[in-house]
């Protein structure tokens, strides 16, 4: 008796999607079916640890808060790359080419950084008055 052979590849996968996506449409319509539907004044209200809320739900946070999360972001990933480009550049420090290409691009790479850096300094980007 022989065995059929194993689904690989891409019919694997679309298989393995169209189940998670019918499981996860059941698993939504029971719920929506079968739980309990009880609504009530404190169901409704907003939850803030356990107090009452006090004032509006929506507060108008400034941009600036925004703008330094994002320059932290960028600046964060900019390490990130670093520490491979790092450990390729010394796997290929013995061959001339190689090693000189990497470290120019880099070099190209941390200008382009430090211009937008001084730009973000002299807009103000980063001060908090």
């Amino acid at each position: 008796m022989t065995q059929p052979p194993p689904i690989t590849g891409f019919p694997a996968i679309l298989a393995l999607f169209l189940f998670a996506a019918l499981l996860a449409g059941i698993f939504i319509c029971v719920s929506v079916f079968l739980g309990p539907r009880r609504p009530s004044r404190a169901k409704g209200m907003p939850y803030e640890s356990g107090m009452n809320p006090i004032g509006a739900a929506r507060q108008q946070f400034p941009v600036h808060f925004y703008v330094v999360a994002m320059v932290f972001i960028i600046f964060d990933i900019e390490t990130i790359f670093m520490y491979p480009w790092a450990i390729l550049l010394r796997a290929h420090a013995g061959q001339f080419s190689l090693g000189r290409f990497g470290l120019v691009e880099m070099g190209i790479f941390m200008a382009i950084l430090l211009v937008g850096y001084v730009y973000m300094l002299k807009k103000g980007a980063i001060e908090w008055d």
